[in-house]
């Protein structure tokens, strides 16, 4: 316990301080290595100036941050990496991390393994943004000049990656829910030049899910790849508590040809770790290449034969395989509560958004994601209180996020068109938080009534400014 009574989670130090000689002790053979001696005052002064600038950081760790997609990393997982720093290994080849490249292929398999998947060729990468790279340019290779097509909800990096690839991309409209609109997708699959479908499994903005039984019923009359961006949500295949649409979702992922999911989301890792897995592993001959040095002391595939990364951090994937070896990826175990702990944190705020005649919350989660609008007689008025809102929370240590939202997702009359406005604006902003903590769901009655006081104190204001 800190002198202002804040806690940070102290364990994972003592568990490291405890466990470092045995790390020590697989190289007992070697002769005496001393380190140089270091300059302990210069270190410490070094040090207090690092935590001092880190002070500038919102509270990424606590309950009440509540607006991005933060989550800090499970103690075993922090401990893990800091671990492997000590030895500092290279996943690029078995030469640069032989034990941490044996713990990704192993960690990797669990994760394949988790979508249904007894085969398959996969990685870990630095983030979803590469892991999405890799399914975009195997798309490529297999599709030569054919388009990449997502929503319009899909993460933006599915338009920037087909343009690096050189790749012909297009978007198609979603419904009031921000899922893909299955009609639309038919009517754009009739042109006949689309080779691969990016399916979003919680897309960044609502947690939305796109329906892919649908989805894959069009690719067996239009021939296309289906690439599931699950970086967010890709881990709710284990919870047991989602809506049955976004549930058969999730039980249709083996059928998909790849999938992104990112550890250092919903995962408990440290950034960065996303990971890259495909189904057929033949797609391994796209990456073949030939190393005119180094890396010739095993006969095995190595990491650096199917990644499109080069150096790569080792202490990643050992992590992730620690975290799994404590947490294993199944269902009904503790790693799938933490996970159900989220989703009904989220169906409790909306639940009280939804009764409040402060707010409107359009539409229900399908994961752990809440968006809502701060009532206005206006399209721009509820945006305006919606930025308010924002800044008055964050006083209260209460802090949120700000995404804008298609007014399609709220029903037609919410803001009728006036004289005065006969042409409002098309998206809305609102609120939005991401309770991707379990602990939010024992936090709902803290961020609820620190909701509640600044909405109070920005509606108070602006009808007396009125």
């Amino acid at each position: 316990m800190l002198a202002n009574g804040m806690t940070f989670e102290e364990e994972s130090l003592v568990w490291l301080e405890n466990i470092l000689p045995t790390l020590a002790e697989g190289f007992s053979s070697l002769p005496p290595n001393s380190p140089a001696p270091l300059d302990h005052a210069l270190m410490m002064a070094a040090l207090q100036e690092t935590a001092i600038r880190l002070r500038e950081n919102y509270p990424y760790f606590h309950p009440l941050y509540a607006g991005q997609m933060l989550k800090p990393p499970h103690p075993i997982a922090r401990a893990a990496y800091a671990l492997a720093t000590w030895i500092n290994p290279n996943n690029h080849a078995l030469d640069g991390g032989r034990a941490s490249s044996k713990m990704e292929f192993e960690a990797v398999q669990a994760l394949a393994a988790m979508f249904g998947w007894t085969t398959h060729l996969g990685h870990l990468t630095g983030g979803g943004t590469f892991a999405n790279l890799e399914a975009l340019w195997i798309a490529g290779q297999i599709h030569p000049r054919k388009t990449i097509l997502a929503s319009d909800q899909a993460h933006y990096t599915h338009r920037r990656i087909s343009g690096v690839l050189q790749l012909p991309f297009d978007s198609v409209a979603t419904d009031p829910r921000g899922r893909l609109d299955l009609n639309v997708l038919e009517s754009r699959l009739q042109k006949g030049d689309i080779g691969m479908v990016v399916v979003t499994l919680g897309t960044t903005a609502l947690g939305a899910v796109d329906p892919l039984p649908e989805i894959l019923a069009l690719r067996d009359r239009f021939g296309f790849r289906i690439h599931a961006d699950a970086a967010y949500g890709g881990y709710f295949t284990l919870a047991a508590n989602l809506d049955a649409e976004a549930a058969e979702s999730f039980a249709a992922l083996p059928a998909v040809d790849s999938i992104v999911v990112d550890p250092h989301k919903h995962g408990l890792q440290p950034y960065g770790c996303g990971c890259i897995l495909f189904q057929d592993s033949s797609v391994g001959r796209f990456y073949k290449h030939d190393s005119p040095y180094t890396y010739f002391t095993s006969d095995h595939l190595h990491l650096g034969e199917i990644t499109l990364e080069c150096s790569r951090a080792g202490a990643s994937a050992v992590a992730l395989w620690a975290t799994q070896r404590a947490l294993p990826l199944i269902l009904g175990g503790e790693f799938a509560g933490m996970l159900q702990s989220c989703r009904s944190a989220a169906l409790e705020l909306y639940l009280r958004l939804s009764a409040s005649a402060m707010f409107i919350a359009p539409i229900r989660p399908q994961l752990d994601i809440v968006v809502w609008a701060v009532n206005g007689a206006t399209v721009e008025e509820s945006s305006a209180r919606a930025r308010a809102v924002f800044d008055a929370a964050a006083g209260r240590d209460l802090h949120l996020a700000l995404v804008l939202l298609p007014r399609s997702c709220f029903p037609k009359n919410t803001w009728p068109t006036t004289v005065a406005s006969p042409q409002s604006p098309t998206h809305v902003q609102c609120l939005r938080s991401v309770l991707m903590k379990p602990e939010h769901l024992s936090w709902i009655d803290p961020i609820w009534d620190r909701l509640n006081a600044a909405a109070e104190e920005v509606l108070t204001r602006t009808n007396h400014s009125a």
